[in-house]
C-alpha cells in the first residue's frame, strides 16, 4: 500500500514544519510588514545617530554617519518624497510592462495550450522529465502551473496508470521547486534585478542590473532541476506510494488533444515567434545592425537593456495572435480586458511595493545600510571565508528565511538593501548575490508552508487521499528540496571555480 494508504505520523520533520507555519501565521501580512520596517527604520536612525555610529568608507576613507530621519529635515524629505519613493522604484515598472505582455499570452489560454502539447507529446519513458520540466517553464506565466500544472499532473499519471500523486508532486517540484529558472525571460527576472540594482545604489548610484544577468545560470539550472527532480521522483517518490488503489472514472482520465484551432493557433504563434527572432538576428549579427549598440557592441545592445520591453512585445503578440484565432479575443475590447485582468492581478504587488519602497528609501537616506555594509563586510572579512563556503552558507540562510516568509520579492525587498551592499564590499558583484538568493528560495519553496498555493496543493492531494494534509506535502516534496539545495551548490561552486559568467552582463566579481 502506497502512503495515502496509511496513518500519517507526525515525524520531528513535520512538528518542526507545523510550528514553523504557527510561526508564520502570526506575522502580519507582507505590506504591512514593510510599514513596520520602515518605521523601524526611522526610530533606529535617531537611536545610531544619539550613539554616534559611524563607519569608514573603503576606498575614500570618508566618514559615514547615521543621518537621524526623526528630525525637522527628515521629517519634510519623508512627506515631500513618498509619492516619488513610490513611483521610482525600480521593480514595479518593469514588472507591470512585463505582466501585460505575459497577461494577454495567459488570458489568451496559449500557454495552458503550450503545456498541454509539451505533455502530451512526450514519450512514456520521458514522462516525468516532461512534466517537471514544463513546470519550471510554466513559471513564464507566474502563477499558471499552480493552477494547471499540478492537478494536470496527476491525470496525466492516471492515464499511464501510475500513481496521481507522483504525478502531481513531480509537476509541483518543476513549478515551484524550479521556481527561478527559466530559458526564457519571467516576470520573476526583472522584478528581481529591479531590487537588486536598487539595492546596489547604496554603494554604487550608477550600477544597473539587467533582468538577463542571471540567464546563462538559470538556463542550466533548468536542466538541473529536470534531471534531478526526475530521479528523486522515479528513486525516491514513486516506490514510497507504490501502485495507486483508488477508483478511477473513464472521465477522470481523459487528457484532452489541442482542438484543431488551437493546433493553428499554435503554428500562428511559432511563425510570429520566428519573425521576432528573424528581426533581432537582422538587428544583432551584422556589424552595423540597427539593434546593437551605440558602440557596436552586443553587451550594449538596446535588446539587453530593453529585454522587458521585447518581452512585452513578444508575448503580447503571441498571445493577441493565438486568441484572434481560437475566438477567445473577438476584438480591441477583449485585448484591452485581458490587459486589464492581468493588470488586476498586480494589486497586492502594488500595495506591498509602496510600503516596500519607502523602507528602502528610509534605508538609504539614513545610510543605516552603507554602515551595516561596511561593518559587516569587515566582520565577514575578518573570518576569512572564501567565496564558495559564504556564498553556500548565504543559499542556506535564504532557504530558512523562505519558511516563514513566503513572497520571493517581499523576501528580496528585505533582504538585498542589506546583503548586496555587504557582498559589494567584499568584492563580489549584486548579480551574483541574486543568484545565490535565488537558489536558497527555489529550493525550500516546495517545503514552505508560508508558499501562497500551498494550501491549494493539499487540496489538489486531497482528490486522491482525503487524509492528506501539510505532512503528507512536506514528506513528500523533502527529497526534492534537500537534494535541489545540494545540486545547486554543487553547481554555483562549479560556477565560481571556473570564473563563468552568470548572464550576458551577470559578472561575478566587484571592484568598488
Amino acid at each position: 500500500m502506497g502512503v495515502a494508504g496509511k496513518k500519517e505520523k507526525k515525524s520531528f520533520v513535520t512538528i518542526f514544519l507545523n510550528s514553523v507555519e504557527r510561526v508564520g501565521n502570526v506575522l502580519p501580512h507582507p505590506a504591512l510588514l514593510f510599514g513596520i520596517f520602515a518605521v523601524t527604520i526611522l526610530l533606529f536612525s535617531g537611536l545610531f545617530a544619539w550613539m554616534g555610529t559611524t563607519a569608514s568608507h573603503p576606498t575614500t576613507g570618508e566618514e559615514i554617519q547615521v543621518i537621524n530621519l526623526l528630525s525637522v529635515e527628515g521629517l519634510r524629505r519623508i512627506l515631500i518624497e513618498m509619492v516619488k519613493n513610490f513611483t521610482s522604484f525600480a521593480p514595479m515598472g518593469i514588472v507591470v510592462v512585463a505582466m501585460l505582455g505575459i497577461g494577454l499570452a495567459e488570458k489568451s489560454d496559449l500557454i495552458g495550450a503550450l503545456i498541454r502539447k509539451l505533455v502530451l507529446a512526450a514519450p512514456k519513458s520521458l514522462l516525468t522529465f516532461v512534466i517537471i520540466f514544463a513546470g519550471i517553464m510554466s513559471n513564464v506565466a507566474s502563477s499558471v502551473g499552480y493552477v494547471l500544472l499540478v492537478p494536470l499532473g496527476g491525470i496525466i499519471f492516471l492515464v499511464a496508470k501510475r500513481h496521481p500523486l507522483v504525478g502531481m508532486s513531480a509537476a509541483f517540484a518543476g513549478v515551484s521547486g524550479g521556481f527561478s529558472a527559466n530559458l526564457i525571460i519571467g516576470t520573476i527576472d526583472p522584478l528581481l534585478a529591479g531590487l537588486t540594482e536598487e539595492a546596489s545604489h547604496i554603494v554604487d548610484k550608477a550600477y544597473t542590473v539587467n533582468p538577463l544577468s542571471n540567464y546563462y545560470f538559470m538556463v542550466v539550472s533548468t536542466f538541473m532541476v529536470a534531471l534531478v527532480g526526475t530521479w528523486v521522483t522515479e528513486k525516491i517518490i514513486a516506490p514510497r506510494f507504490g501502485e495507486y488503489k483508488g477508483e478511477v472514472s473513464e472521465e477522470e482520465t481523459k487528457l484532452e488533444a489541442l482542438s484543431k484551432t488551437e493546433k493553428k493557433g499554435v503554428r500562428w504563434v511559432s511563425i510570429v515567434s520566428l519573425i521576432f527572432l528573424g528581426l533581432m538576428a537582422w538587428g544583432l549579427i551584422p556589424s552595423n545592425g540597427f539593434l546593437r549598440g551605440a558602440d557596436g557592441g552586443l553587451l550594449t545592445s538596446p535588446l539587453l537593456k530593453g529585454v522587458v520591453a521585447v518581452l512585452f512585445l513578444w508575448a503580447g503578440a503571441c498571445g493577441i495572435v493565438y486568441g484572434m484565432i481560437t475566438g477567445k479575443y473577438k476584438d480591441s475590447k477583449d485585448i484591452m480586458g485581458a490587459m486589464g485582468e492581468a493588470a488586476k492581478s498586480l494589486g497586492p504587488y502594488l500595495v506591498l511595493v509602496f510600503f516596500a519602497a519607502q523602507f528602502v528609501a528610509y534605508f538609504n537616506w539614513s545610510n543605516l545600510g552603507l554602515v551595516m555594509a561596511v561593518n559587516g563586510a569587515n566582520a565577514i572579512r575578518a573570518l576569512d571565508l572564501s567565496v564558495i563556503p559564504l556564498m553556500l552558507m548565504f543559499a542556506f540562510f535564504c532557504g530558512m528565511i523562505n519558511l516563514v516568509m513566503g513572497s520571493a520579492s517581499a523576501k528580496w525587498a528585505l533582504l538585498a538593501p542589506i546583503f548586496v551592499p555587504m557582498f559589494m564590499m567584499l568584492g563580489y558583484s549584486p548579480e551574483l548575490t541574486q543568484v545565490v538568493y535565488r537558489i536558497g528560495d527555489s529550493a525550500t519553496n516546495i517545503v514552505s508552508p508560508m508558499m501562497s498555493f500551498f494550501a491549494l496543493i493539499i487540496v489538489y492531494f486531497q482528490k486522491y487521499d482525503e487524509k492528506a494534509g501539510i505532512g503528507t506535502i512536506i514528506s513528500t516534496m523533502l527529497p526534492y528540496s534537500i537534494v535541489f539545495m545540494i545540486s545547486w551548490m554543487i553547481l554555483l561552486a562549479i560556477w565560481l571555480l571556473t570564473g563563468l559568467p552568470l548572464g550576458p552582463t551577470g559578472v561575478l566579481h566587484y571592484a568598488m
